[in-house]
């Protein structure tokens, strides 16, 4: 300590002697008086006491710092400073009362600048203590150190961005910048804070780095290291982390059926890149995706006749027989059979057989032979009787043919009152006189005499005619139904057309049953999100409404499947299904196709994705097209939903080997937008990717194309494919009038059945119901047939399946119902039950009338 340090303590000391020497006479003067009022309780044998110390500081930027002490008792306290007194005139001190002890406590504070701190030259921090005086001595507080805050710019290491595979361990490194005090380290993700508090999987180090112990798709994204202290905060370069997941081969599917239906032939299987499906840039599947093998098909072996046997010897009727049998060589494997007769008939005595017998015998043959034959009709008449009082209903279903489409109709006709010109025109058709073409009449009663006519038909996009079979080949000319295809042109902005539209004529054409017509649909249909309507197009071309799909009405009867609309209609003309969007979860299917051209001589190879609405004509308008520029088909069609949020579409081509084939900068990725997909109203959209390999001996390409709907659903479409192979297309068009049908004989008999109303109480109207088609019962109520009309529409929506075990299911439950309502005796049991035969492997269904032996196994089948 420095001769001037050491006399002013020595003076401040005498000082505090001296006040307190005075104090003690001054207390002992007063303590034969009253006591003062303000007297402070005495503290014996206790030095100074800290309640306050000074604590350790930081100067921001030129902002001072304040150091405070408090100390009881205490007469006095100082500063001192890195062992210099602080000079009493920085001091601010002053005195207050503790009101819980009621001592004095004296409070001393100073100010520190910057200035001081950066003059100050010292081995270690600027620092400084309190030290207070009492009349027992001295006590010193705890160093308080004070230094100037700062931090660095730059970061010591920024977190690196990382491809990461799905389950992976993610680390990301951060050493903040060079800071006093120390910066303290956050981490963000998309701007929000990471915290291992609430994930478990994430784990946020001492060592400032970000664990992530497994992967998950939801961890990618961009990452920011946040360092801070009082000074400042600073933030790290952004570090990008993608989860990526490969892809893995699904199981292979069955075996397909040979492709050739004799000989030789091709069965493949395929499996696809999607057990998982590559995301976020994740390696596509190695290995081929379809496997073909060869297969040999037995060819079918028609039956043949072997040697009539001998004849056998002559009857007592005069008649000898001899029979063979097709067996040389027997038909196998669909072969037909035999054409012919089996077994041959003749008279051994060329007609000079005779019979010896007594006129009397003659007369009592021909007796007996009348009276049975008297009790023979009397027996038929009174079975009959029985039967149709007591029968619930027979039925056969003997057959069924199913060819898939999206359009069926019906119509019964009576032959033409003359014939017409062989080149009779679908206009003239549509202008002569009915008396002329022929009425077209519906099914009323059936005639005894004459089966009244009917014919089904299923057509594709390019539309079709039907035909009135058995009716001479003039009649057969006469054009009777078509289908066409227009796009909608005036309907609302906010209305969209969601399947082709149909027209059937001509126009004035008189049908007395309603034509069972389908029309195919895009919509996902739900009543919360969509309004469709059925419209018709006026002769001024505009639209009226006909019918919201979800309303009854007695003028047309609308049913609505998933893909499908079945329809039963009166007035011939064109229609169409219009939807408009309710909110923007509202949803129509996309088929999506990508088709791929090697130009002749060029090194170049097309890619054209087409994305249409998902029904069966507009897809077959693509394969028409693409088969007269010789497309092929590389992947399978796949189905994309797409929203109504006003968001675009995008397709992208991926994973080119860009060593193989080159495409042009910034043309990998196509945009449609919203209005051109969402009101595209049934043509087709598409754009190209031109590849252009390097060799002529690249053969091979692979690579995938992305189709996503903004903030939407997303869609793969692999291409694998050799460039000089032509693949066939495998979707073919359903024309023709090859439909499913139930036979005329069944419709017939339940026609006769549930027409009629009975107190049973098995009318059409329990028919609707048990197939499933009891909606709007008004409709069916002003038909003549009702039965005849539920018929039609059940066929019209099971086309695809051609399914008879469904009806016969129908019956066969409606048969249960009455058994069980109005009970028989065992006779009356044997007599009239009926037992159904349904085979689903052949796709037919048997439902004949028989006895059975017992009633409790009644209609098992």
């Amino acid at each position: 300590m420095g001769a001037l340090t050491k006399g002013r303590y020595l003076v401040l000391r005498g000082l505090l002697l001296l006040i307190y020497c005075t104090a003690s006479v001054i207390s002992k003067g007063g303590a034969t008086g009253d006591a003062q009022p303000d007297a402070v309780p005495s503290v014996q044998g206790t030095l100074p006491h800290f309640i306050q110390e000074p604590e350790d500081a930081y100067i921001v930027k030129s902002n001072p710092i304040k150091l405070r002490c408090r100390a009881v008792p205490a007469l006095q306290i100082f500063f001192k400073c890195n062992g210099e007194w602080v000079h009493q005139n920085e001091h601010f001190s002053h005195e207050y009362k503790d009101l819980n002890t009621g001592l004095k406590v004296r409070e001393v504070m100073i100010n520190v600048s910057r200035q001081q701190v950066e003059d100050f030259h010292g081995p270690e921090d600027y620092w400084c203590l309190c030290v207070a005086w009492s009349h027992l001595g001295t006590s010193k507080s705890r160093k308080a150190t004070v230094r100037i805050a700062y931090l660095r710019k730059n970061f010591e290491q920024d977190p690196q961005g990382k491809e990461v595979p799905i389950n992976g361990m993610i680390v990301l490194h951060c050493r903040p910048p060079e800071g006093v005090p120390a910066a303290e380290v956050e981490w963000l993700k998309n701007e929000e804070l990471v915290s291992s508090l609430t994930d478990d999987n994430i784990d946020t180090r001492a060592d400032h780095n970000l664990i992530i112990n497994e992967a998950r798709l939801s961890d990618s994204g961009n990452y920011t290291c946040l360092a801070s202290n009082v000074v400042a905060k600073r933030r790290s370069a952004t570090a990008t982390v993608i989860v990526f997941v490969n892809g893995g081969w699904s199981l292979w599917t069955e075996w397909s059926a040979c492709n050739a239906p004799c000989g030789r032939g091709v069965q493949k299987r395929s499996r696809t890149c999607t057990n998982p499906a590559p995301l976020n840039g994740g390696a596509f599947c190695e290995g081929m995706s379809v496997q073909k093998i060869t297969c040999n098909a037995p060819c079918p072996i028609d039956g043949g006749w072997n040697e009539w046997s001998q004849w056998t010897v002559c009857s007592s009727q005069c008649e000898r027989q001899r029979t063979r049998e097709c067996n040389s060589p027997v038909p196998r494997h669909r072969g037909k059979m035999c054409e012919g007769n089996s077994e041959a008939t003749e008279n051994c005595t060329d007609g000079l057989c005779t019979q010896s017998m007594e006129s009397s015998n003659d007369v009592a043959l021909y007796s007996g032979l009348g009276a049975g034959i008297i009790t023979v009709a009397i027996l038929v008449v009174a079975v009959m009787l029985y039967r149709k009082n007591h029968s619930e209903y027979g039925v056969d279903v003997i057959d069924s043919s199913a060819l898939t489409g999206g359009f069926q109709a019906e119509f019964h006709a009576k032959a033409p009152a003359e014939t017409f010109p062989r080149d009779l025109s679908r206009d003239y058709c549509s202008t002569m006189d009915r008396r002329k073409k022929g009425l077209l009449t519906l099914n009323g009663p059936f005639s005894s005499c004459k089966e009244p006519l009917r014919t089904t038909g299923v057509f594709g996009h390019h539309g079709g005619r039907l035909v009135v079979p058995n009716t001479g080949e003039l009649y057969r000319k006469i054009c009777i139904y078509s289908l066409c295809v227009f796009s909608v042109q005036t309907l609302d902005s906010c209305e969209i057309l969601l399947g082709p539209e149909v027209t059937y004529g001509p126009p004035g054409l008189d049908l007395f049953c309603p034509v069972a017509m389908t029309i195919a649909h895009c919509a996902e249909v739900d009543a919360e999100n969509w309004n469709i309507q059925l419209k018709r197009r006026t002769q001024d071309s505009k639209w009226e409404e006909v019918m919201s799909v979800e309303e009854e009405s007695t003028s047309c009867y609308c049913l609505m499947d998933s893909t499908s609309c079945h329809l039963l209609l009166d007035q011939p003309g064109s229609y169409a299904l219009v939807g408009e969007p309710l909110t923007q979860a509202a949803i129509k299917r996309l088929k999506l196709a990508v088709f791929g051209t090697m130009e002749v001589g060029s090194m170049s190879y097309t890619l054209r994705v087409y994305c249409v609405d998902d029904t069966p004509h507009a897809f077959q308008g693509v394969v028409a097209a693409e088969k007269t520029r010789g497309g092929q088909l590389l992947e399978e069609p796949k189905m994309l939903p797409f929203r109504a949020n006003t968001f675009s579409l995008q397709v992208s081509i991926q994973d080119v080997p860009q060593f193989l084939w080159s495409i042009k900068p910034f043309t990998t990725c196509q945009e449609f937008s919203f209005p051109q997909v969402w009101c595209s109203n049934q043509q087709p959209l598409h754009c190209a990717f031109s590849l252009e390999r390097y060799s002529p001996a690249t053969a091979q390409l692979s690579c995938k194309i992305s189709v996503r709907q903004v903030k939407g659903h997303e869609q793969i479409l692999q291409v694998y494919t050799a460039v000089a192979e032509v693949r066939l297309c495998s979707c073919g068009e359903g024309t023709g009038p090859k439909a499913f049908k139930i036979p005329l004989s069944i419709r017939q008999r339940i026609c006769a059945t549930f027409d009629t109303a009975n107190a049973k109480g098995k009318d059409w109207q329990l028919l609707a119901q048990k197939l499933h088609l009891d909606r709007n019962l008004g409709y069916f109520a002003k038909q003549r047939s009702p039965s005849a009309v539920i018929l039609s529409l059940w066929e019209a929506r099971h086309q695809d399946t051609s399914d008879l075990d469904s009806l016969a299911s129908a019956l066969e439950e409606i048969g249960k119902i009455h058994s069980k309502s109005s009970p028989k005796d065992q006779d009356e049991c044997e007599s009239d039950s009926i037992h159904i035969q349904a085979s689903s492997l052949y796709g037919t269904g048997r439902l004949t009338s028989q006895n059975t032996e017992d009633c409790a196994s009644e209609y098992t089948g």
